[in-house]
């Protein structure tokens, strides 16, 4: 058996990670479409040969953390991985296949040497359109998956090497943005390129049995580390519910229940007591509920554990069949990270007190996901699909005050700069900036809130909000207080329309302005504790009113 000593299959390790990181700037570099190269909404990530994730780019963690859950479904029936060959490249968006939702296209790529499987180069793109109810896709009446877009099972986009154009040809023929889909598709397809070419070098420089060894080395080191943090852990079971406000149809106040129960250096979490799936796209496949409570308990290891297949072993998620957090077919799901979100806040809620000195009060815990489409500015005759993801404030830690208006947790998006917006689509920003008070008071406040408004220029427009914290606002913990909850607002000559936090199709005409206001992040601690002299900086910095 080779065997490989610890400084050689560290460099491998780093190589592996950079080579990820390679991929990661590939495709930003080369997509087209906003949401790809601004928001940054894709992941890169290198696997085994067996079809374990190894390596992967510091990007999204709902897209890495299920990456490997994606590959099971497939090679355990669709296509078994003895029928990956040499050149082919797998794609799916199919969320009861693997995928997540129907935006979000997952593509693998086998990497032979020596007529071996020696690696599998991975990405996952979210497109900017792929067809139905809405422009973006996010439908928010829509009641089965069959409304919310194109629908690609498992199948082999390239065979051999030989590309199927007819399949890019169908996505772009069902997309609101053909070109922009059709250049991110080929981002997508050329970052698997450049993995493969990572790969390559490694296996050149040590060789297969090495690179191999290296591997499963790696995941045996992430499944150690794992195991160290939940040791670190008191035994017992821990309880706790959050919410998702509404469905936007008729279900509401939708119970996210989850029973961590810790032993030993294992962990089972049940989230069978959550609400029956709903009838609108707040629902989660189980596969994204794994990759949230994945990412809920990646974050308590400190970033001691490298995320991959290895770190996954020693977690079991559990769910009954039709809840929330496990819907079955044809449920819709293009608003899952509603329901995502909330199993992180929810996860991290129960094991407050096993880690009381680690765990936050919750973040604002959702995806401000907007879509505009409107007439082109710069191309007469064509509408253009604006997307954008906001975000909203940190909840206060046990040793600070959260950040404000910050990325975090499941996501990690990146902002559209207003300039850029302004140039492409027909709209002009109004004010962006924090919302002073918005954080729930404590001993270390939560961060603010971010207010986003913009005027449409062009003679219409329709606008959809796929939202969340509008009723219930991100939790305090040890004594603090809730975040405040968001907005949407509508301001038209008629006057000013409180919009719901999921809606789709409405009409705007030239001047009108829409208002986000997103939520900020929960205190923790009293807030009678909070010093005077922190108290004074929040007022002279505008934090409150």
């Amino acid at each position: 058996m080779t065997k490989v000593d610890a400084v050689k299959q560290e460099v491998i390790r780093n190589a592996l990670i950079a080579g990820a990181e390679e991929m990661n700037v590939s495709i930003w570099r080369t997509a087209r479409s906003t949401v790809v190269r601004e928001t940054l909404d894709y992941s890169t990530a290198l696997f085994d040969g067996a079809g374990r994730a190894v390596a992967q780019s510091t990007r999204i963690p709902i897209h890495l953390n299920s990456m490997s859950v994606c590959l099971e479904d497939i090679i355990a029936g669709p296509i078994p991985i003895d029928q990956w060959n040499d050149g082919d490249v797998i794609l799916t968006n199919d969320p009861y296949s693997g995928g997540q939702h129907l935006p979000d296209f997952v593509a693998f790529k086998p990497i032979f040497s020596d007529g071996r499987r020696i690696a599998i180069s991975a990405a996952i793109v979210h497109h900017v359109d792929v067809g139905g109810g809405a422009p973006g896709s996010y439908y928010a009446k829509a009641t089965e998956v069959y409304q919310e877009g194109l629908r690609i099972p498992p199948l082999k986009l390239v065979d051999g090497g030989r590309t199927n154009d007819a399949v890019i040809a169908m996505i772009r023929r069902n997309s609101r943005e053909p070109d922009k889909i059709g250049g991110d598709v080929h981002a997508q397809l050329a970052c698997l390129d450049v993995g493969a070419a990572a790969i390559g070098r490694i296996s050149t420089r040590y060789g297969n049995d090495v690179l191999e060894t290296a591997m499963a080395a790696i995941l045996d080191q992430s499944e150690a580390m794992m195991r160290v943090t939940l040791s670190a852990l008191p035994d017992g079971t821990y309880n706790f519910r959050d919410f998702v406000d509404d469905d936007g149809q008729e279900a509401v106040d939708l119970q996210v229940v989850a029973s961590v129960k810790i032993a030993g250096d294992t962990c089972v979490v049940d989230l069978s007591e959550s609400a029956d799936q709903a009838p609108g796209p707040v629902n989660c496949t189980l596969n994204m509920s794994k990759s949230a409570v994945y990412c809920a308990l990646l974050s308590l290891a400190d970033g001691t554990v490298m995320a991959n297949s290895g770190a996954y072993r020693p977690i079991d998620v559990i769910c009954r069949s039709g809840s929330i957090a496990n819907c079955q077919s044809p449920a819709p799901v293009a608003n899952r990270m509603a329901t995502g979100h909330r199993i992180v806040t929810t996860v991290l809620g129960a094991l407050a007190p096993a880690a009381p000195d680690r765990v936050p009060a919750a973040y604002y815990g959702v995806s401000y996901v907007l879509a505009l489409q409107a007439p082109d500015p710069l191309v007469e005759g064509e509408a253009r699909v604006y997307f954008e993801v906001e975000v909203g404030g940190w909840g206060g830690h046990p040793e600070q005050d959260g950040a404000d208006g910050f990325s975090c947790g499941f996501h990690n998006l990146a902002n559209s700069p207003l300039e850029m917006c302004e140039v492409l689509f027909p709209i002009t920003f109004t004010e962006y900036g924090l919302i002073a008070g918005s954080g729930g008071d404590g001993e270390h406040r939560g961060g603010l809130g971010l207010a986003r408004e913009w005027r449409l220029n062009a003679d219409w427009g329709t606008v959809s909000g796929s939202f969340e914290r509008f009723r219930h606002g991100p939790y305090g913990l040890a004594g603090g207080e809730d975040g405040r909850p968001g907005r949407f607002v509508h301001v038209s000559e008629s006057g000013t329309t409180e919009l719901p936090s999921k809606i789709s199709g409405v009409r705007l005409a030239s001047g009108d302005r829409i208002r986000l206001e997103t939520s900020g992040g929960g205190g923790w601690g009293d807030p009678g504790n909070r010093p005077a002299d922190a108290r004074r900086q929040d007022e002279d910095a505008g934090y409150t009113t």
